[in-house]
């Protein structure tokens, strides 16, 4: 393993410098965002070489160059490392297209691949006078089914969270009024400790007003028979005698 450590580094220290080397000739002469033929064929060479280097490399190869302190490798490597098993075997790689943004170029070079396509994206710096490749990516070329396919699972994800985040806080909000001075336990003590209402006396107001037309009545049944009218007298209360039975 050591051995393999020491031959990992070395070829990593001898590719960043022949790439540095490639470019430490090359004058730049951009206008308007453009590239001239000798950088864009440099660039070019660099990026597909290294992507025809980086996608045969085995397992074994991968794991050493990922215990390196060169960020470039690193960054390839983990990159590469995430989409091997993704795409599957290498069916045949395409020329590599250069662009330059932000005093950057970068350079995508499509392969297919026989599960997935996939583009390989490198960054390339001017540094000290030499342009070096500072990064690298692996961009998987999901079809339409799987990208629909994981934004549902993730909007249905996301629906999730907040409906059990929403669930646990009226749970919480509901224990607060086992909590001692808390305003929902003192809303409760204070609802407790409110008197219960007074019930009114219904009987007595219904038995008032049937004596009251009890009365209206024989009064009226008295002026019938004495020929009269209801104010010559006034019927003061009505008592019931008991009469024994014949």
């Amino acid at each position: 393993m050591n051995q393999m450590l020491k031959k990992a580094s070395s070829v990593c220290a001898a590719a960043v410098c022949a790439a540095s080397l490639m470019f430490s000739g090359a004058s730049v002469v951009m206008a308007d965002s453009e590239i001239d033929e000798a950088t864009m064929t440099q660039i070019t060479m660099t990026a597909e070489g290294l992507t025809q280097t980086i996608i045969p490399l085995s397992d074994e190869e991968i794991e050493a160059y990922l215990k390196t302190d060169d960020e470039f490798t690193l960054s390839a490597m983990t990159a590469w490392d995430s989409a091997k098993e993704e795409v599957g075997e290498l069916k045949e790689a395409g020329k590599a297209e250069v662009e330059f943004s932000n005093h950057q170029y970068t350079a995508t070079v499509p392969v297919d691949f026989e599960k997935l396509d996939a583009d390989f994206v490198y960054v390339f710096e001017e540094i000290e006078g030499m342009l070096t490749p500072v990064s690298a990516s692996v961009d998987v070329q999901y079809p339409l089914s799987t990208i629909m396919k994981n934004a549902g699972l993730n909007t249905l994800m996301g629906i999730g969270t907040v409906f059990v985040i929403l669930v646990l806080l009226i749970f919480i909000i509901s224990l607060f009024k086992f909590i001692p001075g808390s305003p929902a336990a003192a809303k409760k003590e204070k609802k407790e400790e409110s008197p219960a209402p007074v019930a009114v006396p219904v009987q007595e107001t219904v038995q008032a007003a049937d004596d009251t037309e009890l009365i209206a009545v024989i009064a009226a049944a008295i002026a019938a028979a004495e020929g009269t009218t209801t104010d010559g007298f006034v019927v003061r209360s009505i008592r019931k005698i008991n009469r024994p039975r014949r």
